[in-house]
């Protein structure tokens, strides 16, 4: 659905019903991630059952979805490189990251990372060894994947699994990192332990290894990091009817705030 920025009138809807890459004929095909590129007036999503990804022109009437890129299944979260060019979108029954380029609208590579990534946006840093990376954390097994993402400047490694790193806790659903910052911020909310379910974990850039787990509350499960602009705090939700926003500092790996309010129900 295309909605009028300033109005939210719905101006067209599309339906995106259709047999998968491999022809099987489909009851229903979820939109996952949407992104929008920094070059073109492109949207691209994946259409999750059909193991697409599409391309839609919003610089043409009626928005036509021009094209369908046939990646894997199933496809959900993603986002981009750190140039923009190349979206990178998990295809969960596949235990892969695709990487589509969006400048040439075609698939580049499909990388196997570990049980079901969910790397949510993703993370993007320079690795003093590989060069630019991008990273996911899983829901099946407990680990951190990087992946090189410098076809041009390294491309060895580009579209390959450079680093894995063990955490202690499956069931991660976002990680999230700053270009000032030091670290990666990583959640394990639906982990079935519980201990693991309240922790966050962060990753050292400049270490290559992780820095440390620590417990965010007793209750509830702690998932999602934002950054403020200038990359020096990081807000965190606790996940529970009875819920609570926790603000670190992010040099110091210390609690600044701890927002706990009626209102705040399953921030």
């Amino acid at each position: 659905v295309v909605f009028d920025g300033q109005t939210l009138e719905p101006l067209v809807v599309h339906d995106v019903l259709s047999p998968d890459i491999n022809g099987k004929e489909l009851e229903e095909v979820r939109v996952a991630a949407i992104v929008a590129s920094h070059f073109d007036p492109v949207w691209v999503m994946g259409l999750k059952e059909s193991g697409y990804v599409a391309i839609v022109d919003y610089s043409k009437p009626d928005f036509p979805l021009v094209k369908k890129i046939p990646a894997d299944l199933f496809l959900h979260d993603g986002g981009w490189d750190h140039t923009g060019r190349y979206f990178i979108t998990a295809a969960n029954a596949q235990n892969k990251l695709m990487v589509v380029d969006v400048k040439t609208q075609e698939l580049v590579a499909g990388v196997e990372t570990g049980e079901t990534p969910h790397p949510g946006r993703g993370a993007n840093w320079v690795d003093p060894e590989f060069g630019w990376v991008y990273a996911t954390t899983h829901i099946g097994e407990g680990k951190l994947t990087l992946i090189g993402a410098d076809p041009e400047g390294n491309p060895e490694h580009a579209w390959k699994v450079v680093r894995e790193v063990e955490l202690p806790g499956t069931g991660s659903l976002f990680l999230k990192t700053h270009p000032n910052s030091p670290w990666v911020w990583m959640d394990t909310p639906l982990s079935n332990v519980q201990e693991e379910a309240h922790q966050a974990c962060v990753y050292s850039k400049e270490a290559m290894e992780l820095e440390k787990c620590f417990e965010v509350s007793d209750r509830g499960r702690v998932v999602h990091f934002e950054y403020n602009k200038a990359g020096d705090e990081v807000w965190v939700s606790v996940w529970d009817p009875d819920g609570e926003l926790v603000i670190y500092d992010d040099a110091s790996l210390t609690e600044k705030l701890r927002i706990a309010e009626p209102w705040l129900i399953t921030p």
